[in-house]
C-alpha cells in the first residue's frame, strides 16, 4: 500500500482555498492536519475555525494530528470536522486507552504518534486497538528538518510487532519525506507518508505527490 497525506502545514495560506482544490485534484490519499498548541510542540499552528473551513472544501479524507496537550479534550471537534483519523501523541496522554477507545466510540479511526525518542515498543499492550501508528522523522513542531535515520529501525521493528500481534494498525511516517527515501521507506513496512515541504514548497506540487507514490 503506497498512500500519500500531504501535510497542510507547509501550504500557502494566503491562498488556502487554491491549495485545497490542489489536492482535491491530486493523486493525494488523505490531507494531514497538524494542530499545534505551542505548549506540547514549540510552534502554533491552526484552529478549529480554519479546519472547519478545510473540511468544507477539502474532499480527501481528513487525518487529524494533535500536537496538543490533553487531547481528549477535542474528540467532539475532530468528529465534527468528519474526520476519518485522530491522531494522538502517547507522549500527550497519560490514559491513552481510553482516549483512544473514546476516538473509537465518536466513530473515527485511532492514531497514536510517537516522537523520534519514544521506542515503539510501548505501543505492545495498545496496538491491537490502534487503526494507525504514526512515527514522527524529526521532532515535532517545524516543517522542513532533516529526516532522521534510526526512522528506518523503527519502522522496522514496529512492522515486526504489528505482524505479530495480528493488528490492522498502517503505519504513517512524517517529517523529512522526500522522493529521495520514499521508496526505502515504503521497503521497509510504511503505509502512508506524510510530506509538507516537498508537496506544496514545490513548482508541481502534483507530480510530487505522484513521485512520493512510485507513479512518476
Amino acid at each position: 500500500m503506497r498512500l500519500v497525506a500531504p501535510s497542510l502545514l507547509a501550504a500557502n495560506f494566503g491562498n488556502l482555498k487554491q491549495e485545497l482544490e490542489m489536492i482535491n485534484d491530486s493523486q493525494a490519499d488523505w490531507l494531514h492536519l497538524d494542530v499545534m498548541d505551542g505548549v506540547f510542540v514549540p510552534n502554533i499552528s491552526f484552529g478549529f475555525p480554519v479546519l472547519q473551513q478545510v473540511a468544507a472544501i477539502c474532499h480527501k479524507p481528513l487525518d487529524v494530528h494533535l500536537m496538543i496537550v490533553e487531547p481528549q479534550k477535542f474528540i467532539k471537534e475532530v468528529k465534527g470536522l468528519h474526520a476519518t483519523y485522530m491522531n494522538v501523541h502517547y507522549e500527550a496522554c497519560t490514559h491513552l486507552h481510553r482516549v483512544v477507545h473514546a476516538i473509537k466510540e465518536e466513530g473515527m479511526k485511532a492514531g497514536v504518534t510517537l516522537n523520534p525518542h519514544t521506542p515503539v515498543h510501548l505501543l505492545e499492550d495498545i496496538l491491537p486497538d490502534l487503526d494507525l501508528v504514526l512515527l514522527m522523522a524529526v521532532n515535532p513542531g517545524y516543517g522542513g528538518q532533516v529526516f532522521i535515520e534510526n526512522t528506518y529501525h523503527k519502522v522496522h521493528a514496529l512492522r515486526e510487532m504489528i505482524t505479530k500481534s495480528h493488528s490492522k494498525a498502517l503505519i504513517q511516517v512524517d517529517g523529512g519525506v522526500t522522493a529521495d527515501n520514499a521508496d526505502r521507506l515504503y521497503k521497509a513496512g510504511v503505509d502512508v507518508l506524510v510530506a509538507g515541504t516537498s508537496v506544496f514548497r514545490t513548482p508541481d506540487p502534483k507530480g510530487a505527490i505522484m513521485a512520493l507514490k512510485g507513479d512518476k
